[in-house]
């Protein structure tokens, strides 16, 4: 197998890219400048090194923790809880959300092998009690922001089920984003305007 070959087969293996669309990335990186391509492969490099999780909220981040956990600004009484990091630029994109993060790293899908032990259920379930606890400002409302589907839907009853059996003192509100996303949406895909009404909308367990 030949370089071409191989680094067709490397971007095929990416998310939406299949064999035709690789070959033509690989064709136009070869019509590129020299530097270009050189800079392209060593910012590829050294991605995962300079890039890793928020230690707080589990978002991409080159500084841990990541600008928003770390932002005096916004508002540590609310958590918006999503699935992956990606949905994180996301939501912030349509500009009206100003409080905090938790990303799950998935959902739960019990017949592939994803439990609660998977996800980043305790260390959501660890932040509302500290809160709670340490004389700080206490979560108020958690909002679950997981995609419209049967396996975005059980993790948001999983994690309402799981947040009320903390029997604190002073619950957190936890709300659902509202369905004008489409069933069976990606968060990802959705445009801001449709996405501003479901922060709008959401409803409360």
């Amino acid at each position: 197998m030949n370089a071409f070959d191989e680094l067709t087969n490397n971007f095929s293996r990416l998310p939406g890219i299949g064999k035709k669309s690789a070959i033509r990335m690989v064709n136009w990186l070869l019509k590129q400048d020299a530097a270009y391509v050189q800079k392209f492969a060593q910012n590829l490099g050294h991605l995962q090194e300079r890039i890793k999780p928020c230690s707080v909220c589990g978002t991409w981040t080159e500084t841990d923790p990541c600008p928003i956990c770390s932002n005096p600004l916004r508002d540590a009484t609310q958590i918006c809880v999503v699935e992956q990091p990606q949905d994180v630029p996301t939501i912030e994109s349509y500009g009206e959300y100003k409080g905090m993060y938790h990303v799950l790293g998935g959902l739960l899908r019990p017949l592939e092998g994803i439990g609660p032990a998977q996800l980043s259920i305790q260390p959501l379930l660890a932040r509302i009690k500290n809160a709670a606890e340490a004389g700080k400002m206490p979560v108020s409302e958690i909002i679950i922001a997981t995609n419209p589907t049967v396996e975005g839907d059980t993790t948001a009853l999983y994690l309402n089920k799981m947040i009320n059996e903390l029997n604190l003192m002073q619950p957190p509100k936890v709300t659902r984003i509202a369905t004008g996303m489409p069933v069976g949406g990606d968060l990802e895909y959705v445009d801001k305007r449709t996405l501003s009404l479901s922060f709008r909308g959401r409803s409360e367990f």
